[in-house]
Protein backbone atom coordinates (compact mmCIF):
# COMPACT_ATOMS: atom_id res chain seq x y z
CA UNK A 1 0.00 0.00 0.00
CA UNK A 2 1.32 3.33 -1.24
CA UNK A 3 1.59 6.98 1.31
CA UNK A 4 -1.49 7.79 -1.09
CA UNK A 5 -3.50 4.41 -0.50
CA UNK A 6 -2.64 5.01 3.40
CA UNK A 7 -5.79 2.98 4.97
CA UNK A 8 -8.36 5.44 6.04
CA UNK A 9 -10.66 4.58 9.13
CA UNK A 10 -14.58 5.73 9.21
CA UNK A 11 -17.63 5.20 11.51
CA UNK A 12 -20.89 4.94 10.44
CA UNK A 13 -24.02 4.28 12.50
CA UNK A 14 -27.23 4.73 10.85
CA UNK A 15 -27.91 4.87 7.19
CA UNK A 16 -27.70 8.93 6.56
CA UNK A 17 -24.31 9.10 8.50
CA UNK A 18 -23.12 6.47 6.16
CA UNK A 19 -24.43 8.18 3.19
CA UNK A 20 -22.54 11.23 3.53
CA UNK A 21 -19.55 9.76 4.30
CA UNK A 22 -19.44 7.33 1.65
CA UNK A 23 -20.43 10.53 -0.34
CA UNK A 24 -16.99 12.11 0.66
CA UNK A 25 -15.35 8.97 0.37
CA UNK A 26 -16.42 8.48 -3.93
CA UNK A 27 -15.40 12.29 -4.45
CA UNK A 28 -12.25 12.20 -3.39
CA UNK A 29 -11.43 8.78 -4.90
CA UNK A 30 -10.79 6.59 -1.74
CA UNK A 31 -10.63 2.85 -3.43
CA UNK A 32 -12.53 0.12 -0.73
CA UNK A 33 -9.64 -1.46 -0.12
CA UNK A 34 -8.20 2.23 1.44
CA UNK A 35 -11.19 2.56 4.18
CA UNK A 36 -11.83 0.72 7.22
CA UNK A 37 -15.27 1.12 8.47
CA UNK A 38 -16.57 0.83 11.84
CA UNK A 39 -19.91 -0.15 12.64
CA UNK A 40 -20.46 2.00 15.91
CA UNK A 41 -23.70 0.35 16.86
CA UNK A 42 -21.31 -3.23 17.39
CA UNK A 43 -18.51 -4.59 19.03
CA UNK A 44 -16.01 -1.90 17.41
CA UNK A 45 -18.24 1.25 18.64
CA UNK A 46 -16.36 1.55 22.24
CA UNK A 47 -13.09 1.49 20.05
CA UNK A 48 -14.51 4.56 18.35
CA UNK A 49 -13.33 8.21 19.19
CA UNK A 50 -15.94 10.27 17.18
CA UNK A 51 -18.53 10.13 14.21
CA UNK A 52 -15.51 10.48 11.50
CA UNK A 53 -12.76 10.51 13.69
CA UNK A 54 -9.49 8.06 14.24
CA UNK A 55 -9.85 4.75 15.94
CA UNK A 56 -6.08 3.91 17.82
CA UNK A 57 -4.52 1.17 16.96
CA UNK A 58 -1.49 0.43 14.81
CA UNK A 59 -3.30 -0.81 11.62
CA UNK A 60 -4.88 2.61 10.80
CA UNK A 61 -3.58 5.66 9.17
CA UNK A 62 -5.28 8.87 8.33
CA UNK A 63 -8.92 9.92 8.84
CA UNK A 64 -11.03 11.48 6.39
CA UNK A 65 -10.98 15.31 5.59
CA UNK A 66 -14.17 17.14 7.67
CA UNK A 67 -13.66 20.29 5.58
CA UNK A 68 -16.29 19.36 2.74
CA UNK A 69 -20.09 19.61 4.30
CA UNK A 70 -22.52 17.02 2.77
CA UNK A 71 -24.64 19.68 0.88
CA UNK A 72 -21.85 20.98 -0.63
CA UNK A 73 -21.07 17.45 -2.42
CA UNK A 74 -21.97 16.38 -5.98
CA UNK A 75 -24.29 14.16 -6.30
CA UNK A 76 -23.97 10.42 -7.53
CA UNK A 77 -26.70 8.96 -9.50
CA UNK A 78 -26.92 5.31 -8.51
CA UNK A 79 -30.55 3.21 -9.08
CA UNK A 80 -32.85 4.04 -6.51
CA UNK A 81 -33.33 0.03 -5.83
CA UNK A 82 -30.02 0.65 -4.07
CA UNK A 83 -31.03 3.12 -2.18
CA UNK A 84 -34.01 1.56 -0.65
CA UNK A 85 -31.38 -2.32 -0.11
CA UNK A 86 -29.33 0.21 1.42
CA UNK A 87 -31.40 2.20 4.14
CA UNK A 88 -33.03 -1.90 4.72
CA UNK A 89 -28.98 -3.50 5.15
CA UNK A 90 -28.37 -0.29 7.24
CA UNK A 91 -30.37 -1.97 9.95
CA UNK A 92 -28.60 -5.22 9.61
CA UNK A 93 -26.26 -6.34 12.60
CA UNK A 94 -23.53 -7.58 10.08
CA UNK A 95 -20.85 -4.60 10.82
CA UNK A 96 -19.26 -5.57 7.47
CA UNK A 97 -22.53 -4.42 6.10
CA UNK A 98 -21.19 -0.63 5.74
CA UNK A 99 -18.07 -2.51 4.08
CA UNK A 100 -19.97 -3.74 1.69
CA UNK A 101 -22.45 -0.89 0.82
CA UNK A 102 -19.89 0.95 0.25
CA UNK A 103 -17.88 -1.45 -2.38
CA UNK A 104 -21.30 -1.56 -4.80
CA UNK A 105 -21.69 2.35 -4.10
CA UNK A 106 -18.15 2.44 -5.85
CA UNK A 107 -18.88 0.16 -8.27
CA UNK A 108 -22.06 1.45 -9.60
CA UNK A 109 -20.73 4.97 -9.76
CA UNK A 110 -17.49 3.60 -11.70
CA UNK A 111 -18.63 2.11 -14.53
CA UNK A 112 -21.24 -0.76 -13.12
CA UNK A 113 -24.59 1.24 -13.03
CA UNK A 114 -26.48 -1.95 -13.80
CA UNK A 115 -25.01 -4.16 -11.21
CA UNK A 116 -27.98 -4.89 -8.91
CA UNK A 117 -29.50 -6.52 -11.82
CA UNK A 118 -26.46 -9.32 -11.97
CA UNK A 119 -27.85 -11.74 -9.06
CA UNK A 120 -24.83 -13.92 -9.38
CA UNK A 121 -22.63 -11.31 -7.90
CA UNK A 122 -21.22 -11.98 -4.56
CA UNK A 123 -21.82 -8.72 -3.27
CA UNK A 124 -24.76 -7.91 -4.99
CA UNK A 125 -26.46 -11.88 -3.79
CA UNK A 126 -25.00 -11.13 -0.17
CA UNK A 127 -26.68 -7.65 -0.17
CA UNK A 128 -30.09 -9.41 -1.18
CA UNK A 129 -29.59 -11.60 1.62
CA UNK A 130 -29.28 -9.08 3.95
CA UNK A 131 -31.97 -6.94 2.47
CA UNK A 132 -34.53 -10.06 3.08
CA UNK A 133 -33.00 -10.80 6.23
CA UNK A 134 -33.99 -7.67 7.74
CA UNK A 135 -37.78 -6.85 6.14
CA UNK A 136 -38.16 -10.57 7.61
CA UNK A 137 -37.11 -9.50 10.96
CA UNK A 138 -39.36 -6.55 10.89
CA UNK A 139 -42.16 -8.46 9.83
CA UNK A 140 -41.83 -10.53 12.67
CA UNK A 141 -40.97 -7.55 15.33
CA UNK A 142 -44.06 -6.50 13.74
CA UNK A 143 -45.59 -9.76 14.47
CA UNK A 144 -44.60 -11.18 17.55
CA UNK A 145 -44.40 -7.69 20.50
CA UNK A 146 -46.74 -8.39 22.83
CA UNK A 147 -46.85 -5.28 25.30
CA UNK A 148 -47.57 -5.32 29.45
CA UNK A 149 -48.95 -3.10 31.24
CA UNK A 150 -47.12 -1.01 33.89
CA UNK A 151 -47.59 1.86 36.22
CA UNK A 152 -44.98 5.07 36.62
CA UNK A 153 -44.82 8.00 37.88
CA UNK A 154 -46.84 9.37 34.67
CA UNK A 155 -49.30 6.77 34.31
CA UNK A 156 -50.11 3.57 32.20
CA UNK A 157 -46.85 2.50 30.41
CA UNK A 158 -46.81 -0.43 28.10
CA UNK A 159 -43.71 -2.40 27.76
CA UNK A 160 -42.48 -4.83 25.95
CA UNK A 161 -39.00 -6.78 25.48
CA UNK A 162 -38.62 -8.55 22.46
CA UNK A 163 -35.30 -10.40 20.58
CA UNK A 164 -34.70 -9.85 16.57
CA UNK A 165 -31.88 -10.71 15.04
CA UNK A 166 -31.20 -6.98 13.74
CA UNK A 167 -32.04 -3.35 14.69
CA UNK A 168 -35.79 -4.05 13.71
CA UNK A 169 -37.05 -1.17 15.63
CA UNK A 170 -35.24 1.46 12.79
CA UNK A 171 -37.94 0.15 10.10
CA UNK A 172 -40.91 -1.06 13.03
CA UNK A 173 -40.99 2.14 15.50
CA UNK A 174 -43.51 4.46 13.24
CA UNK A 175 -45.47 1.02 13.06
CA UNK A 176 -46.07 1.06 16.32
CA UNK A 177 -46.68 4.56 17.02
CA UNK A 178 -49.00 4.27 14.34
CA UNK A 179 -50.82 1.62 15.63
CA UNK A 180 -50.88 2.87 19.49
CA UNK A 181 -50.94 6.40 19.13
CA UNK A 182 -52.37 7.25 22.51
CA UNK A 183 -50.75 5.01 24.38
CA UNK A 184 -47.41 5.17 26.30
CA UNK A 185 -44.84 2.35 25.72
CA UNK A 186 -41.67 0.79 25.11
CA UNK A 187 -40.06 -1.82 23.18
CA UNK A 188 -37.06 -3.10 24.37
CA UNK A 189 -34.72 -5.24 22.58
CA UNK A 190 -30.57 -6.12 23.36
CA UNK A 191 -29.51 -3.74 20.96
CA UNK A 192 -31.72 -1.35 20.98
CA UNK A 193 -35.12 0.39 22.95
CA UNK A 194 -37.26 2.92 21.40
CA UNK A 195 -40.06 4.95 23.39
CA UNK A 196 -43.03 6.39 22.42
CA UNK A 197 -44.89 9.84 24.72
CA UNK A 198 -47.79 10.47 22.90
CA UNK A 199 -45.69 12.51 20.39
CA UNK A 200 -41.89 11.59 20.05
CA UNK A 201 -40.41 8.17 19.23
CA UNK A 202 -37.09 8.05 21.68
CA UNK A 203 -34.27 5.18 20.37
CA UNK A 204 -31.91 4.64 23.08
CA UNK A 205 -29.67 1.70 24.08
CA UNK A 206 -30.58 -2.50 24.20
CA UNK A 207 -31.28 -3.94 27.72
CA UNK A 208 -31.98 -7.33 28.97
CA UNK A 209 -35.45 -9.16 29.56
CA UNK A 210 -34.61 -8.75 33.08
CA UNK A 211 -35.83 -4.93 32.59
CA UNK A 212 -39.10 -5.92 31.19
CA UNK A 213 -42.33 -7.04 33.23
CA UNK A 214 -43.15 -10.50 32.94
CA UNK A 215 -47.22 -10.60 33.59
CA UNK A 216 -50.09 -8.32 33.53
CA UNK A 217 -53.74 -8.33 34.14
CA UNK A 218 -54.69 -8.59 30.36
CA UNK A 219 -52.25 -11.87 30.03
CA UNK A 220 -55.36 -14.02 30.53
CA UNK A 221 -57.77 -11.42 28.51
CA UNK A 222 -55.36 -11.81 25.53
CA UNK A 223 -55.04 -15.67 26.19
CA UNK A 224 -58.79 -16.59 26.40
CA UNK A 225 -59.21 -13.82 22.83
CA UNK A 226 -56.34 -16.63 20.76
CA UNK A 227 -57.65 -19.97 21.89
CA UNK A 228 -61.01 -18.77 20.87
CA UNK A 229 -59.57 -17.45 17.41
CA UNK A 230 -57.12 -20.67 16.77
CA UNK A 231 -58.35 -22.82 13.67
CA UNK A 232 -57.06 -26.48 14.48
CA UNK A 233 -58.04 -27.77 10.77
CA UNK A 234 -55.51 -24.86 9.55
CA UNK A 235 -52.51 -25.95 11.65
CA UNK A 236 -49.28 -26.79 10.07
CA UNK A 237 -46.52 -27.36 12.48
CA UNK A 238 -43.40 -26.82 9.84
CA UNK A 239 -44.92 -23.51 8.91
CA UNK A 240 -45.82 -22.14 12.73
CA UNK A 241 -41.76 -23.28 13.68
CA UNK A 242 -40.79 -21.53 11.00
CA UNK A 243 -42.86 -18.53 11.24
CA UNK A 244 -42.51 -18.43 15.24
CA UNK A 245 -39.28 -19.57 15.98
CA UNK A 246 -39.16 -20.51 19.49
CA UNK A 247 -36.59 -17.81 21.04
CA UNK A 248 -39.80 -16.08 20.83
CA UNK A 249 -42.16 -18.16 22.30
CA UNK A 250 -40.83 -16.80 26.27
CA UNK A 251 -42.19 -13.32 25.05
CA UNK A 252 -45.72 -14.51 23.90
CA UNK A 253 -48.05 -15.18 26.48
CA UNK A 254 -50.36 -17.10 23.61
CA UNK A 255 -47.64 -19.98 23.35
CA UNK A 256 -48.24 -21.23 26.82
CA UNK A 257 -51.38 -22.82 24.91
CA UNK A 258 -49.94 -24.13 21.99
CA UNK A 259 -49.21 -27.29 23.29
CA UNK A 260 -52.15 -28.16 24.72
CA UNK A 261 -54.20 -26.80 21.63
CA UNK A 262 -52.70 -29.05 19.10
CA UNK A 263 -53.42 -31.99 21.47
CA UNK A 264 -56.79 -30.71 21.12
CA UNK A 265 -56.99 -30.52 17.65
CA UNK A 266 -58.19 -33.51 16.40
CA UNK A 267 -61.32 -33.37 18.40
CA UNK A 268 -62.04 -29.55 17.55
CA UNK A 269 -61.34 -30.41 14.24
CA UNK A 270 -64.66 -33.06 14.23
CA UNK A 271 -66.18 -30.46 16.11
CA UNK A 272 -66.04 -27.97 13.17
CA UNK A 273 -66.86 -30.59 10.68
CA UNK A 274 -70.03 -31.60 13.04
CA UNK A 275 -71.06 -27.50 12.74
CA UNK A 276 -70.11 -26.99 8.97
CA UNK A 277 -72.72 -30.50 8.15
CA UNK A 278 -75.15 -28.07 9.49
CA UNK A 279 -75.41 -25.84 6.97
CA UNK A 280 -77.17 -26.67 3.04
CA UNK A 281 -76.40 -29.88 2.10
CA UNK A 282 -77.64 -32.06 -0.26
CA UNK A 283 -77.90 -35.50 1.43
CA UNK A 284 -81.80 -35.29 1.81
CA UNK A 285 -81.76 -35.15 -2.20
CA UNK A 286 -79.90 -38.46 -2.30
CA UNK A 287 -81.96 -41.72 -3.00
CA UNK A 288 -82.46 -43.54 0.33
CA UNK A 289 -82.00 -47.35 -0.98
CA UNK A 290 -80.97 -47.21 -5.27
CA UNK A 291 -77.91 -45.45 -4.79
CA UNK A 292 -76.91 -46.15 -8.93
CA UNK A 293 -75.71 -43.97 -11.03
CA UNK A 294 -78.61 -44.07 -13.45
CA UNK A 295 -80.61 -43.11 -10.06
CA UNK A 296 -78.24 -40.77 -8.77
CA UNK A 297 -78.58 -38.62 -11.77
CA UNK A 298 -81.92 -38.53 -11.66
CA UNK A 299 -82.64 -37.82 -8.30
CA UNK A 300 -80.00 -34.79 -9.04
CA UNK A 301 -82.58 -33.18 -11.31
CA UNK A 302 -84.38 -31.67 -8.32
CA UNK A 303 -81.41 -30.67 -6.18
CA UNK A 304 -82.25 -26.93 -4.34
CA UNK A 305 -79.57 -27.46 -1.52
CA UNK A 306 -77.98 -24.47 -2.08
CA UNK A 307 -78.51 -21.24 -4.44
CA UNK A 308 -77.18 -22.03 -7.51
CA UNK A 309 -79.91 -24.09 -8.88
CA UNK A 310 -81.78 -20.71 -8.69
CA UNK A 311 -80.07 -19.19 -11.75
CA UNK A 312 -78.31 -22.23 -13.77
CA UNK A 313 -80.21 -24.14 -16.04
CA UNK A 314 -80.08 -27.26 -15.64
CA UNK A 315 -78.14 -29.74 -13.17
CA UNK A 316 -74.63 -31.35 -14.73
CA UNK A 317 -74.27 -34.49 -13.71
CA UNK A 318 -71.10 -36.85 -14.32
CA UNK A 319 -70.67 -39.43 -17.58
CA UNK A 320 -68.69 -42.43 -17.75
CA UNK A 321 -68.97 -46.14 -17.11
CA UNK A 322 -70.35 -47.34 -14.09
CA UNK A 323 -67.09 -49.53 -13.51
CA UNK A 324 -64.60 -46.97 -14.42
CA UNK A 325 -61.07 -47.31 -12.80
CA UNK A 326 -60.27 -43.53 -13.02
CA UNK A 327 -62.82 -40.87 -12.23
CA UNK A 328 -61.12 -37.57 -13.28
CA UNK A 329 -63.21 -34.17 -10.97
CA UNK A 330 -63.32 -30.70 -12.11
CA UNK A 331 -64.81 -27.89 -10.39
CA UNK A 332 -68.25 -26.89 -11.95
CA UNK A 333 -69.60 -26.54 -15.30
CA UNK A 334 -69.26 -24.39 -17.58
CA UNK A 335 -71.79 -21.97 -19.91
CA UNK A 336 -71.57 -24.46 -22.84
CA UNK A 337 -72.15 -27.52 -20.05
CA UNK A 338 -75.22 -25.75 -18.33
CA UNK A 339 -76.99 -25.53 -21.68
CA UNK A 340 -76.25 -28.85 -23.10
CA UNK A 341 -76.57 -30.75 -19.22
CA UNK A 342 -73.03 -32.76 -20.66
CA UNK A 343 -69.63 -31.75 -18.73
CA UNK A 344 -66.44 -30.84 -20.01
CA UNK A 345 -68.21 -30.13 -23.48
CA UNK A 346 -66.82 -26.14 -23.74
CA UNK A 347 -63.37 -25.19 -24.99
CA UNK A 348 -61.90 -26.44 -21.53
CA UNK A 349 -63.35 -29.91 -22.41
CA UNK A 350 -62.48 -29.63 -25.39
CA UNK A 351 -58.71 -28.98 -24.18
CA UNK A 352 -58.66 -31.60 -22.00
CA UNK A 353 -60.34 -34.34 -24.43
CA UNK A 354 -57.58 -33.29 -26.74
CA UNK A 355 -54.40 -33.89 -24.45
CA UNK A 356 -56.06 -37.13 -23.51
CA UNK A 357 -56.00 -38.40 -27.07
CA UNK A 358 -52.44 -37.40 -27.37
CA UNK A 359 -51.66 -39.47 -24.22
CA UNK A 360 -53.48 -42.23 -25.16
CA UNK A 361 -56.00 -41.91 -22.42
CA UNK A 362 -59.65 -42.94 -23.76
CA UNK A 363 -61.95 -41.14 -23.22
CA UNK A 364 -64.69 -43.69 -23.41
CA UNK A 365 -63.50 -45.51 -20.24
CA UNK A 366 -62.81 -42.17 -17.67
CA UNK A 367 -66.26 -41.07 -15.43
CA UNK A 368 -65.89 -37.29 -15.60
CA UNK A 369 -67.62 -35.29 -13.06
CA UNK A 370 -67.06 -31.57 -11.38
CA UNK A 371 -67.29 -31.25 -7.40
CA UNK A 372 -69.93 -28.28 -8.12
CA UNK A 373 -73.23 -29.97 -9.94
CA UNK A 374 -74.50 -26.30 -11.00
CA UNK A 375 -73.16 -23.26 -13.22
CA UNK A 376 -72.16 -20.35 -11.01
CA UNK A 377 -71.97 -17.15 -13.05
CA UNK A 378 -72.36 -13.17 -13.06
CA UNK A 379 -73.86 -11.29 -16.34
CA UNK A 380 -71.92 -9.20 -18.36
CA UNK A 381 -73.97 -7.85 -21.21
CA UNK A 382 -75.11 -11.19 -23.01
CA UNK A 383 -72.10 -12.96 -21.05
CA UNK A 384 -72.37 -15.72 -18.26
CA UNK A 385 -68.95 -15.39 -16.64
CA UNK A 386 -67.74 -18.29 -14.69
CA UNK A 387 -67.54 -17.40 -10.94
CA UNK A 388 -65.40 -19.59 -8.28
CA UNK A 389 -68.59 -21.22 -6.22
CA UNK A 390 -67.90 -20.52 -2.21
CA UNK A 391 -67.03 -23.26 0.55
CA UNK A 392 -70.71 -23.56 1.47
CA UNK A 393 -71.47 -24.39 -2.00
CA UNK A 394 -68.83 -26.74 -2.60
CA UNK A 395 -69.55 -28.66 1.06
CA UNK A 396 -74.02 -28.59 -0.48
CA UNK A 397 -73.08 -30.46 -3.61
CA UNK A 398 -70.39 -32.94 -1.85
CA UNK A 399 -72.66 -35.27 -1.01
CA UNK A 400 -73.10 -35.72 -4.60
CA UNK A 401 -69.58 -36.60 -5.55
CA UNK A 402 -69.28 -38.71 -2.83
CA UNK A 403 -72.32 -40.83 -4.09
CA UNK A 404 -70.97 -40.89 -7.28
CA UNK A 405 -67.38 -42.12 -6.26
CA UNK A 406 -69.08 -44.77 -3.89
CA UNK A 407 -71.02 -46.24 -6.76
CA UNK A 408 -68.05 -46.39 -8.80
CA UNK A 409 -65.30 -47.08 -6.34
CA UNK A 410 -62.80 -45.89 -8.81
CA UNK A 411 -58.69 -47.29 -8.83
CA UNK A 412 -57.38 -43.87 -9.87
CA UNK A 413 -58.77 -40.13 -9.03
CA UNK A 414 -57.48 -37.13 -11.02
CA UNK A 415 -58.35 -34.02 -9.94
CA UNK A 416 -58.81 -30.86 -12.05
CA UNK A 417 -57.95 -27.60 -10.51
CA UNK A 418 -57.96 -26.48 -6.91
CA UNK A 419 -61.32 -26.55 -5.78
CA UNK A 420 -61.93 -30.31 -6.89
CA UNK A 421 -57.77 -31.43 -5.36
CA UNK A 422 -59.18 -29.85 -2.01
CA UNK A 423 -62.59 -31.71 -1.99
CA UNK A 424 -60.52 -35.06 -2.87
CA UNK A 425 -56.82 -34.38 -1.18
CA UNK A 426 -58.14 -31.59 1.90
CA UNK A 427 -58.18 -28.07 2.51
CA UNK A 428 -54.74 -27.26 2.41
CA UNK A 429 -53.98 -28.97 -0.87
CA UNK A 430 -52.05 -26.14 -2.78
CA UNK A 431 -51.87 -26.73 -6.58
CA UNK A 432 -48.72 -24.75 -6.77
CA UNK A 433 -47.06 -26.75 -4.39
CA UNK A 434 -48.22 -30.39 -4.95
CA UNK A 435 -49.63 -30.70 -8.69
CA UNK A 436 -48.46 -34.03 -9.04
CA UNK A 437 -47.87 -35.66 -6.31
CA UNK A 438 -49.23 -39.33 -5.97
CA UNK A 439 -51.06 -40.65 -2.99
CA UNK A 440 -54.14 -41.86 -1.56
CA UNK A 441 -57.45 -40.62 -0.96
CA UNK A 442 -60.87 -41.65 1.01
CA UNK A 443 -62.04 -42.74 -1.93
CA UNK A 444 -59.03 -44.12 -4.56
CA UNK A 445 -55.30 -45.57 -3.66
CA UNK A 446 -54.15 -43.32 -6.57
CA UNK A 447 -55.08 -39.61 -6.73
CA UNK A 448 -53.53 -37.24 -8.19
CA UNK A 449 -54.17 -33.05 -8.58
CA UNK A 450 -53.00 -31.00 -12.29
CA UNK A 451 -54.29 -27.79 -13.51
CA UNK A 452 -57.68 -27.48 -14.84
CA UNK A 453 -57.70 -27.01 -18.31
CA UNK A 454 -60.03 -23.30 -18.06
CA UNK A 455 -56.84 -22.13 -16.03
CA UNK A 456 -54.34 -22.66 -19.01
CA UNK A 457 -56.84 -20.85 -21.50
CA UNK A 458 -56.64 -18.08 -19.11
CA UNK A 459 -52.86 -17.36 -18.58
CA UNK A 460 -51.98 -14.32 -21.01
CA UNK A 461 -48.08 -14.82 -21.39
CA UNK A 462 -47.49 -17.54 -23.77
CA UNK A 463 -44.24 -18.89 -22.45
CA UNK A 464 -46.10 -19.49 -19.07
CA UNK A 465 -49.12 -21.03 -20.89
CA UNK A 466 -46.39 -23.16 -22.67
CA UNK A 467 -45.03 -24.54 -19.78
CA UNK A 468 -47.82 -24.73 -18.17
CA UNK A 469 -49.47 -27.26 -20.59
CA UNK A 470 -46.55 -29.72 -20.48
CA UNK A 471 -46.85 -29.79 -17.00
CA UNK A 472 -50.50 -30.72 -17.47
CA UNK A 473 -49.84 -33.41 -20.49
CA UNK A 474 -47.45 -35.17 -18.28
CA UNK A 475 -49.22 -35.31 -15.66
CA UNK A 476 -52.05 -37.07 -18.01
CA UNK A 477 -49.36 -39.31 -19.63
CA UNK A 478 -48.59 -40.65 -16.28
CA UNK A 479 -52.46 -40.96 -15.44
CA UNK A 480 -53.13 -42.54 -18.44
CA UNK A 481 -49.77 -45.03 -17.85
CA UNK A 482 -51.46 -46.06 -14.61
CA UNK A 483 -54.71 -46.69 -15.80
CA UNK A 484 -53.40 -49.00 -18.90
CA UNK A 485 -51.13 -50.89 -16.28
CA UNK A 486 -54.24 -51.09 -14.16
CA UNK A 487 -56.50 -52.68 -17.45
CA UNK A 488 -53.87 -54.84 -18.05
CA UNK A 489 -53.28 -56.36 -14.47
Amino acid sequence: MTASEELMSVGATHFDDWRNTARRLVTIGSHPSTVRWIDQRGDDASKQKDLFGNVAGPDVGRSLPASDAPDSLPSLRVPGKFIQWAKTIASHSDPGRWELLYRLLWRMTGGERHLLQIASDPDVRRAAQMHSAVRRDAHKTKAFVRFRKTIDDVGELFVAWHRPDHYSLDLTADFFARRFDVMRWTIMTPRQSVYWDNQTLHFGDGSPRSDAPDHDQLEELWKTYYAHIFNPARIKLDAMRAEMPKKHWPTMPETSLIDDMLRDAPQRVRQMVRHQEGGPTAKSFLPTSDRTLASLCNAALVCESCELHRDASRVVFGRGPADAKLVIVGEQPGDMEDRSGEPFVGPAGQLLRRTMADVGLDATQVYITNAVKHFKFKLQGKRRLHVKPSSREIAACRPWLEAELDAIRPAMILCLGATAASVIKGPNFRITRQRGEVDKCDHAKWAMATYHPSALLRVPDEHARARMMAMFTEDLRRTAEHHRILNQS
